[in-house]
């Protein structure tokens, strides 16, 4: 079996009776929905019309949420439906970034991931969902693809269907007839109104600024005024212009969304603190194990004492912010009880959790030594330092194989990532050791080094290298030439990189 939607926009009306029925029956909480009608108007006074998409969960062939959930909170089943446990969850949000459709919420009562469940329940004593059975007018289909004798695999025969992001590669099975090609595709619109049809828009979402109108460049032999080119992949308006140059009221918008369900941003600043948090632990244990291992400097007890303790306590605070960003933190032993070996958190906790054995019991036995209370041999010393060096390493770059899980992320998916944080590991390492005092002149050339290295790879990537998708295209530019250009060239690149380099030279 192959559970699937059909939605027929020819003839849906955009009553919410779907709506309705799906918070009535799954006992919804306000503020929230597993499906919800989208609004999009067209045209201008007298010329006007209105189409409506009915949202939900894909319920993909190919789910990217079950692959990246570490706790199988959210499966698939056999015939198709995407599930999700509440009893299992531990709120920890990354389904949501994984999801391309935003699909995914958190449940204000539960504190746990929820969305369109297909029904489950009623599927399995043979009955369809509930907003199948309200349509008034049909307009949702429910029911097996995978038999050509039901109603939905004799519609799907007969029309031209249309998904949402089918470039994501997960196959969705939510299928429109006659969708709307500008709510499909919301990049289309040139800015978001600022207030909806019952709703206001929400501040934490990523498209909120209007992109820069069409710059002019001169003018061509025949007189003509020529633009600026756009960047690649990044249109600086839309396809579709809002009256008066794009200056016009929400009302004079020739295509504006009038209704939709918005998603505030799932991980907060606990996440890239811990980012920094974890490459300093896992730097200052590949910093020294590799400069001692490879003859670049000299060992030092006391270097490794201070460096060491340094690294455990970044390790507990990596702990606890890992822990604080779930929304039911009292289940995160549930990664280690019941993991889900495909996720990148369940890889990512056990290699945290091998990389802060081995380096910890290094630690101590360093730590006796410089008490003198431990004789360790010089091929133990070595030894500890080969296995702490891939554990390191691993605790320090999964995040990257993390991020490129999130399909509903697309920057987050370049390949220079894990590159990228291997580098910021090695400089994390080196600055807190040179901050910490016991530094040689090997480790601050390193460190700079490390920084020079980063900063050409960011540059790199983050200018020239071509981005996957439109999405991540406009993320990049957004990043580096639109709203969040200061933050990125005086924050990243001046404070994060240039000072830092200086520093480390002038020290040299």
């Amino acid at each position: 079996m192959n559970y699937g939607f059909v939605i027929d926009n020819t003839r849906c009306i955009g009553c919410h009776a779907c709506s309705t029925a799906c918070k009535s029956e799954n006992e919804v909480p306000l503020g929230v929905n597993r499906t919800w009608v989208k609004y999009v108007e067209h045209g201008a006074f007298p010329d006007v019309k209105r189409t409506f998409q009915v949202t939900r969960c894909n319920h993909c062939e190919n789910p990217p949420c079950v692959r990246i959930c570490p706790v199988t909170a959210m499966y698939q089943r056999e015939d198709g439906i995407v599930e999700f446990d509440k009893d299992v969850c531990i709120g920890c949000k990354a389904c949501m970034q994984a999801c391309p459709y935003d699909a995914i919420h958190i449940d204000p009562e539960t504190k746990t991931a929820a969305k369109c469940h297909y029904c489950a329940h009623r599927v399995d004593v043979g009955l369809e969902p509930a907003c199948a059975v309200v349509c008034p007018t049909e307009a949702i289909v429910a029911g097996d693809l995978d038999d050509p004798m039901s109603k939905i695999a004799k519609v799907v025969a007969a029309n031209r269907l249309t998904v949402r992001k089918p470039e994501q590669g997960t196959a969705p099975k939510v299928l429109y007839i006659d969708g709307d090609g500008v709510a499909l595709h919301p990049t289309v619109f040139a800015q978001r109104p600022q207030q909806m049809m019952w709703a206001q828009t929400v501040t934490q979402q990523g498209s909120e600024a209007p992109p820069a109108s069409p710059s002019q460049l001169g003018k061509a032999s025949s007189g003509a005024t020529i633009r600026v080119p756009s960047e690649q992949g990044v249109p600086k308006g839309s396809p579709v212009r809002s009256s008066g140059g794009g200056k016009g009221t929400v009302a004079e918008q020739m295509v504006q969304v009038a209704y939709n369900a918005q998603h505030e941003i799932p991980w907060h600043w606990q996440v890239p603190a811990y980012l920094v948090t974890k490459g300093v632990a896992a730097g200052i244990f590949m910093f020294l194990a590799l400069g001692w291992n490879l003859g670049l400097f000299r060992f030092d007890t006391g270097a490794m004492v201070w460096g060491g303790l340094l690294s455990v306590l970044m390790t507990l605070a990596t702990t606890a912010l890992l822990v604080a960003d779930l929304e039911r933190p009292e289940r995160f032993l549930s990664i280690i009880l019941r993991p889900q070996w495909k996720s990148w958190l369940t890889r990512g906790a056990f290699l945290l959790i091998g990389f802060a054995t081995i380096s910890g019991l290094w630690w101590a036995a360093e730590t006796l030594v410089w008490l003198d209370m431990l004789t360790l041999p010089d091929v133990s010393r070595t030894a500890m330092g080969w296995l702490t060096v891939p554990l390191a390493l691993g605790a320090a770059v999964y995040t990257a194989f993390l991020f490129a899980q999130a399909e509903g992320r697309d920057l987050w998916q370049a390949s220079h990532v894990p590159f990228q944080m291997t580098i910021h590991a090695v400089a994390f390492g080196a600055a807190t050791l040179a901050i910490a005092g016991p530094a040689t002149e090997s480790m601050r050339w390193l460190f700079v080094l490390a920084m020079l290295a980063s900063l050409v790879v960011t540059l790199f990537a983050d200018l020239t290298v071509p981005q996957a998708s439109e999405l991540a295209r406009r993320a990049a530019v957004d990043m580096t030439w639109g709203r969040y250009k200061r933050e990125y060239w005086m924050g990243g690149i001046g404070l994060g990189h240039i000072v830092a380099i200086a520093l480390g030279w002038d020290h040299g």
